[in-house]
């Protein structure tokens, strides 16, 4: 066997077929929902939920309580996002790409706060604070939870966090052995480069036909 090939998928020898098949799909969807999300497309919700759905159940399994909740979340959160999404502001259009404003900047860093002290103390109720793992995935948390209500809100920044956490999911998952996953958030920080720079213009051009 390659040695490439063998040290980035070895660890799929042990897993059931239909638990393979399903991460891939999660992926492929996944990927779909991150490029409509940079399209500004309302598909990214759909797409979304059918990704977060297979993953809660496939995180559930692998004991990474931190990232399922994330997926639960994402998978509530995408209904309130298909909602805001397409409420129509006005009689001509529907929500537009905004900037975070001030309010919206403090209510972030409580989710993201909130979302850490959560999350530590279902690591503590299930006994499974055994290692770093659990304080990156902590963190990584909270980082999605602001990201995913950020851009539920159709706020710019939604971006940034986007791109911090999926480069230590990066890292994470590959050390956990979840290779489709961990390329998966690679190609995520790559979209989420591009979304941050489309949406940025999309400002950029509302404020000049304004």
């Amino acid at each position: 066997m390659n040695p490439i090939f063998e040290f980035l998928f070895e660890q799929y020898s042990d897993y059931k077929t239909t638990d393979i098949a399903l991460e891939i799909v999660a992926v492929i969807f996944g990927f779909l929902s991150v490029w409509f999300s940079k399209q500004n497309n309302v598909l990214v919700f759909p797409t979304g939920m059918i990704s977060t759905s297979i993953f809660v159940y496939l995180l559930f399994k692998w004991e990474l309580l931190g990232d399922m909740m994330i997926n639960g979340y994402y998978f509530i959160m995408s209904i309130y996002g298909w909602y805001i999404w397409t409420r129509k502001v006005d009689e001509k259009q529907v929500t537009q790409i905004t900037r975070m404003s001030s309010a919206e900047k403090k209510i972030s860093t409580v989710i993201f706060m909130a979302t850490l002290l959560f999350v530590y103390f279902v690591y503590l109720y299930f006994d499974k604070w055994t290692g770093f793992v659990a304080y990156i995935d902590t963190v990584t948390t909270a980082i999605f939870f602001v990201g995913m209500w950020l851009m539920a809100r159709k706020k710019l920044e939604n971006w940034i966090f986007w791109i911090i956490g999926d480069l230590i999911s990066i890292l994470l998952y590959f050390y956990k052995g979840f290779t489709f996953t961990s390329f998966q958030y690679l190609g995520f920080t790559v979209i989420a480069i591009m979304g941050y720079l489309a949406w940025k213009k999309n400002i950029n051009n509302n404020l000049q036909t304004a």
